[in-house]
């Protein structure tokens, strides 16, 4: 996670990268992957494309990339890009005033 903060950009932001080696965070969230397409392919234990906000330990907001054609999100990830993600959090923080 550390040399791909670094190729990003963000070391010293307020962004930041953590890893799931085991997939416990993953499964907790109810985010892994489990359609069977990926799966029968080998890809166990992955987790489904999604982005999260959380301010303080609270989720703010969760959005994730899949639908039944596209179970990982590959072909449609849009919905948890920062473009989105930052549209999100803007109009979150909008209804909060």
């Amino acid at each position: 996670m550390g040399a791909w903060s670094r190729d990003q950009g963000i070391n010293g932001t307020i962004v930041s990268m953590f890893g799931d080696p085991y997939g416990d965070f993953t499964k907790k969230c109810g985010m892994e992957l489990v359609h069977p397409g990926p799966y029968d392919l080998g890809l166990v234990g992955r987790s489904k494309r999604f982005a999260m906000h959380v301010v303080a330990g609270i989720v703010e907001y969760v959005a994730v990339s899949e639908s039944e054609e596209d179970p990982a999100g590959d072909d449609h990830p849009e919905a948890t890009c920062a473009p989105a993600l930052i549209e999100a959090i803007k109009n979150s923080q909008s209804l909060k005033k």
